[in-house]
């Protein structure tokens, strides 16, 4: 089957048809975070976005190469090229060294994106850990003359660049707006023009994150971390950028910059943006002071939140509403995505509870290439899930005797199933993942009485007695009966 997956290109405002530079192979670049505390919901929409294309991707028969990266140092607040490094603020507040912080919130990130069934990227740089492909990135920039030296920080010639290039092409931002509306900032006379951005930045005396370079003692600007980390692990010219709307202006529009001014073309064909997820209509965002951690979600410990919600249910939640829409943060979004999730997994038992007959006696429709359609299509993930759902309809049909399907049918439905819901959704039944637990739990604590009865056997009283008395002191009852033993667990 040829699949034809367009995908909406950020810098031509299109759908365009997916034409890899190096088939089989794809290179993909994704904006990880800034750990400097805990993901909240706006972090798992990109995880789970780029996730999804990913799972696609792969399952297309493409050999991905996708590049995450982390944030660990040059992110200053606010996003300006002035102020303190998020990371060190944390650091100092909490009296920490920097990489404590990165890596306590990096331990966390990753747990929560195991839970969401987020697969691991192949790659995972660290800004910190690339300062001299930094500094040599910073030395082509300069030597292109798209740079200047003042006072021991590099910073970005915006209008030189802009005379020869277009500063602007992905936002849709011209010089003239941003000279008009871009505020004037504290050490804005190191810089020829306010909206010109940091490449290099020289330490003050009490920032702490910093390394030398021929400039000075200091740090990368935020922009040129992903330029350096993409094109290292990518090559000068890949695939797929992707990330957050939020990062479009001036993030990824400087990295544009950059990669023109430091090799002469640019360095991706495609880009790639989620939106954003609201909460009561406005941003989410840490800087906001607005979010919901992962980990309230899955507890319930917040006072915005009616209940917990599982990791499934934020994932589906996310993959109910297209990528390149807003999604707003409700309770009653949430549980009706919980219900909805419900009634999928039970649709999935229930669909092996089928027995086949000889012929279908129901109109089935290609709900496996309705699905390809839907994905093909810019990734249309709530469409996929509303075939599903015909699926389920289906299913419920023939489970209560009213049709009848025949093995052929049957096979192609829960093979479109299995595809779907779990390969590239992503999904995870967790109730069964849950009896999965609750059996192998089961299965130790029969090991443990089993070993006690041997040692009993052969006059072992002090192991026979050790572990009955431990497993008293965890809370279980252990009760011997002539054919062996019986326990329970006092909740």
């Amino acid at each position: 089957m040829e699949h034809q997956l367009t995908i909406y290109n950020t810098l031509t405002r299109k759908k365009e048809l997916f034409v890899p530079i190096n088939p089989p192979y794809v290179g993909m670049y994704v904006c990880g975070p800034t750990v400097y505390g805990d993901g909240h919901l706006g972090h798992a929409r990109p995880a789970i976005t780029f996730d999804l294309l990913f799972r696609y991707l792969r399952h297309l028969g493409y050999k991905v190469r996708y590049v995450r990266n982390i944030t660990d140092v040059g992110h200053l607040e606010n996003d300006a090229d002035e102020g303190e490094d998020k990371i060190a603020k944390k650091a100092r507040l909490e009296k920490l060294e920097p990489m404590e912080v990165v890596q306590y919130y990096l331990n966390r990130y990753h747990k929560a994106m195991d839970a969401l069934n987020v697969l691991p990227p192949s790659i995972e740089p660290h800004a910190s850990g690339h300062i001299i492909e930094q500094i040599e990135y910073i030395k082509k920039i300069l030597d292109a003359g798209y740079a200047y030296v003042s006072d021991g920080s590099v910073y970005f010639d915006v209008a030189k660049y802009n005379k020869d290039h277009h500063y602007g092409k992905l936002s849709g931002r011209n010089i003239d707006e941003l000279l008009n509306t871009t505020r004037e900032l504290d050490g804005q006379h190191e810089k020829h023009n306010s909206f010109d951005f940091a490449l290099w930045k020289k330490a003050s005396p009490e920032h702490i994150m910093r390394w030398p370079s021929p400039w000075s003692d200091g740090f990368p600007g935020w922009h040129l971390e992903c330029s350096a980390m993409g094109t290292k692990y990518l090559g000068e010219e890949f695939d797929i950028h992707g990330g957050g709307m939020d990062l479009l202006f001036p993030h990824h529009e400087c990295e544009i910059a950059q990669s023109v001014a430091a090799q002469g073309k640019e360095t991706v064909h495609y880009w790639m943006h989620n939106n954003m997820i609201t909460i009561n209509g406005q941003k989410m965002g840490k800087s906001l002071g607005n979010f919901i951690t992962l980990d309230q979600f899955f507890t319930g410990e917040h006072p915005l939140l009616a209940q917990a919600y599982s990791p499934m249910t934020i994932r589906f939640f996310i993959l109910t509403a297209h990528y390149r829409s807003t999604l707003d943060f409700s309770n009653e979004a949430l549980q009706a995505s919980e219900k909805a999730l419900q009634r999928l997994m039970e649709g999935w038992e229930n669909l092996k509870k089928i027995k086949p007959s000889a012929e279908t006696s129901v109109e089935i429709p290609d709900l496996k290439a309705r699905c390809y359609e839907a994905m093909n299509d810019d990734l249309s993930s709530p469409i996929v899930i509303s075939h599903l759902f015909d699926g389920v309809r289906i299913i419920n049909t023939i489970l209560a005797g009213n049709a009848t399907i025949s093995e052929t049918d049957l096979n192609q439905l829960e093979d479109t199933f299995r595809t779907f819901m779990f390969d590239i959704l992503g999904l995870r039944n967790e109730a069964e993942a849950a009896a999965g637990n609750e059996e192998a739990y089961e299965k130790a604590v029969d090991l443990l009485l089993d070993i006690r009865k041997e040692a009993k056997e052969r006059k072992d009283w002090t192991t026979s007695d050790f572990i009955r008395n431990k497993l008293t002191e965890i809370g279980f009852e252990i009760k011997d009966t002539k054919d062996g033993f019986e326990w329970k667990l006092n909740k």
